[in-house]
Order: C-alpha cells, then structure tokens, then sequence
C-alpha cells in the first residue's frame, strides 16, 4: 500500500437500524438542502462540502441538480461510502445522508439520539 492510499482512509459508515432510519427520514423532512451535485458529479469539493455539512448537521439533505446526468441511488452509495455516513434515503433528486458527529455533547448543537431496536 502506498502513502497516497494511507492517508485516504474511508471512514466507516454508521450502521443504522430500520426503525432509527426511519426516524432520521422523518426528521430529513423539514431540512433544505445544503450541497448540490452539478454536472460535473462526485468531484472533491462537493466531497469536502459534504463532509464539512455533515461535520456541523449530522443529517443533511444533497439536491442533485438538474445538470447532473448520473444514476441517482448509485451516486448517493458512492457519496454516502466516500464520506463514512449512512445513506438514509433517495428520493426524486434529494439524497439524505447520516453521520454522527464526533466528540463531545455540545448544548448548542445536541446529537440526534436514535432508537436502540
């Protein structure tokens, strides 16, 4: 293995129940979304805006834009497995995607508590 492939580790998606998945498209309901895929698709700035939204929201919603011509819930594995989150839905040109946040609890920003079972 190579330096370059050492330092571009994937992080390890969360794994998510059926029933903590369905809160989380609950609570996507409500959410606009904050990144959007262009015509240009997976590029390195929409990973490294992705990974920030998701740094700071947890459960964020990505709009594909209407120049974007990929597979929709192809897209959404790959995007969801290139930031470690849980690709929690697609749905028309929005995906949702998951990722607890690491760290501490913080008052201003608390975590999403998922059900257990």
């Amino acid at each position: 293995m190579s330096d370059e492939e050492t330092e571009t580790t994937q992080p390890v998606p969360p794994t998510v129940s059926s029933k903590a998945r369905s809160l989380l498209r609950s609570m996507a309901h409500r959410l606009e979304p904050v990144v959007q895929l262009g015509g240009d698709g997976l590029s390195e700035s929409v990973i490294e805006a992705v990974n920030t939204a998701l740094g700071d929201h947890e459960l964020i919603k990505v709009r594909l834009g209407k120049s974007f011509a990929g597979e929709r819930k192809a897209s959404g594995r790959q995007l969801a497995e290139a930031v470690g989150a849980d690709l929690t839905q697609v749905i028309g040109r929005v995906i949702v995607l998951y990722r607890p946040r690491p760290g501490k609890d913080d008052e201003k920003r608390p975590r999403i508590k998922l059900p257990t079972r």
